[in-house]
């Protein structure tokens, strides 16, 4: 049993972060110190807190803590695990991305890559370009256009194709087959484009472009011309950028009695070449505070600040968020809050653009928290509970042909979705072929689990709905019955043209299109619930489909099997070889390749 009152006096005179936990152990806080001791009893004194602080507090029923050597240290850890657990009562960045630029690499016969990260390492990196889709079009125009290679492999050596070779998307330099200053030419054109000699690239799609819809091939016609939109949109944005090279992001900020948002403009050599809006939660601390949340989440957890933060106002521990910052990338940032000057009128000029976003976020959650409110109230008037279901639970299956069986359960709160109550299941009992007894797998795990109080699955639904009608909606309460519990279940019912038209409840079906908000949320959950169930099983069928055919065959463990994809890359070429090439593989043995061949006979691959 944890006694906090106990724990307290251990606490260290030490440098550090705290982490607070509730009663089911989840982190609901995570804190920095620089005296660990000093800090953490704070929050148990009588003096008064904040609203939020005393909420926090009523909830902790144990905390941990880790000693740092300095307070540069626990910022950045701070910021790790704030990321990691999300808890409840930090501040947390809804958002968390940044641009990605286009690199050639520094190696023999070189690459052309998407990175998001920019290293001393010899390559030459063009951009950041704020068009992510142009620039994973133009770099898979590129590949296919002059065969570029995409592994990757060093080569330093002769090594054998990989795949690209045998579906003629590759010349397979890897295997000698023409020398490096021969690939090197078939870069001149993306690289002359990039350095900002474009109109040669630009000219001839527009020429593939006329060709294609001369011979009435409308639909390549069409590829190019949007291929043509992509290269446009990057040649707004091109530059090399060196790693030392002029970067500057403003950041100013916006905010009202339950939003703050913060809005970032990016300079890279004197151009604005994109902005961004971020929006962080729990915001009744001070701007100055919540500046250095956002410089902690954002410019901690990305690859490479710039040179250069320009800000609205002041954070909270500026100089060891600059450190902290210094030590995360390869430029020497600065952190500058301006007075007057050119710098000042640049943040003005943000801080307008914030104040609209503000405006622009804050219509937004009215218009959709006044959907909700609709649909979950005429949802609490079939059920008949009087109050609309705060917390709402709805399952899926996924398979194909019983092989790789899954379910998925979302969760949504007051209307939105809630992905970090989201859980997958593995079929591991049940008939995979038959959804019934699947979906009747998923919800006994899943409700046993809350009534055992297990971590993740503790709480209660208001209501659930179930993709189909009386059926699947029987099988659900069915469950339920057993297992002694009262949860109201719904069926969404669908048209003979697999559209949700209507909701079942108590055995009475209730029309959809008589309402638009319980129609839109209704569908939203559908194709949610489908989505997520969908996407895992996509992910275990992708595993699978790598190596199945490998799996169960004796003398074949993990280490032989990814011996066996490294050097062949394929079943189908595992086949194909003779027993004494696979022999020759690592770690194989005669006996165990006469296995692989006797078992993959069985197999007629396409």
């Amino acid at each position: 049993m944890f006694n906090i009152r106990e724990e307290l006096q251990k606490l260290p005179a030490k440098p550090g972060v705290y982490i607070m936990k509730d009663d089911k152990d989840n982190v609901i806080y995570v804190g920095k110190a620089k005296i660990l001791k000093n800090r953490v009893r704070s929050y148990f004194n009588k003096t008064q807190k904040s609203p939020k602080v005393s909420a926090m507090v009523s909830h902790i029923k144990s905390f941990e803590y880790i000693i740092v050597d300095n307070e540069v240290e626990s910022l950045v850890l701070e910021s790790n695990l704030i990321k990691s657990y999300a808890p409840k009562y930090n501040i947390l960045l809804r958002d968390d991305k940044q641009y990605p630029y286009i690199k050639l690499t520094n190696e023999p016969f070189p690459r052309l890559i998407k990175s998001r990260e920019l290293k001393k390492d010899g390559g030459s990196y063009f951009g950041p370009f704020p068009n992510v889709l142009a620039v994973n079009n133009v770099l898979t125009f590129w590949e296919d256009e002059y065969r570029l290679r995409t592994t990757k492999r060093y080569l330093d050596r002769v090594y054998k194709p990989c795949l690209n070779f045998y579906i003629d998307k590759c010349d397979a330099p890897c295997m000698g087959n023409m020398s490096e200053e021969d690939y090197m030419k078939k870069l001149v054109e993306p690289i002359d484009f990039l350095k900002g000699k474009n109109e040669l690239t630009v000219e001839r799609v527009r020429d593939k472009m006329l060709f294609y819809a001369e011979n009435m091939e409308y639909e390549k016609a069409a590829a190019m011309k949007s291929l043509i939109e992509d290269l446009n949109s990057l040649k707004e944005d091109q530059k090399i950028t060196k790693p030392l090279g002029d970067s500057i992001d403003y950041v100013a900020y916006a905010k009202s009695e339950d939003i703050f948002l913060v809005e970032v403009f990016f300079k890279r050599d004197g151009k604005t070449i994109g902005r961004d809006s971020f929006v962080l939660s729990n915001d009744d601390e001070d701007e100055h505070e919540m500046m250095e949340e956002f410089i902690k989440q954002y410019y901690l957890g990305i690859s490479n600040p710039p040179s250069e933060l320009v800000l609205e106002v002041e954070p909270t521990n500026l100089e060891s968020l600059q450190k902290a910052i210094r030590q995360k990338g390869i430029l020497n940032t600065t952190i500058n809050v301006p007075k007057r000057g050119e710098k000042r009128d640049t943040i003005m000029m943000v801080k307008k653009n914030a104040l609209e976003d503000l405006a622009k976020h804050r219509a937004r959650i009215l218009q959709k928290t006044k959907t909700n409110v609709i649909a979950l109230t005429e949802l609490a008037q079939i059920i008949g509970t009087g109050e609309y279901p705060e917390r709402i639970e709805s399952f899926d299956i996924s398979h194909i042909q019983g092989t790789d069986a899954v379910g998925g359960m979302v969760v949504f709160s007051d209307g939105n979705h809630n992905r970090n109550d989201y859980r997958r299941f593995k079929i591991k009992e049940a008939d995979t072929r038959n959804d019934l007894e699947c979906m009747k797998e998923v919800l006994t795990r899943r409700y046993k689990r809350m009534l055992d109080g297990s971590k993740g699955f503790s709480k209660a639904p208001n209501l659930i709905l179930m993709d189909g009608g009386k059926t699947q909606v029987g099988i659900a309460i069915k469950v339920l019955e057993d297992l002694g519990i009262d949860i109201p279940v719904m069926g969404m019912v669908k048209d003979d043209s697999h559209t949700t038209n209507k909701l079942l409840y108590n055995n009475e079906f209730y029309a959809l299109k008589e309402s638009r908000e319980l129609f839109t949320f209704i569908s939203n959950v559908q194709n949610e619930v489908h989505r997520f169930a969908i996407s895992y099983h996509k992910s275990l069928r992708g595993k699978t489909m790598i190596k199945s055919r490998l799996d169960g065959i004796k003398g074949i463990g993990p280490k032989r099997k990814e011996a066996l994809m490294k050097e062949y890359g394929s079943i189908e070429k595992i086949k194909q070889a003779s027993i004494d090439d696979l022999v020759k593989v690592p770690g194989m043995t005669r006996k165990s390749a006469e296995s692989v061949k006797e078992e993959l006979k069985k197999y007629e691959i396409d």
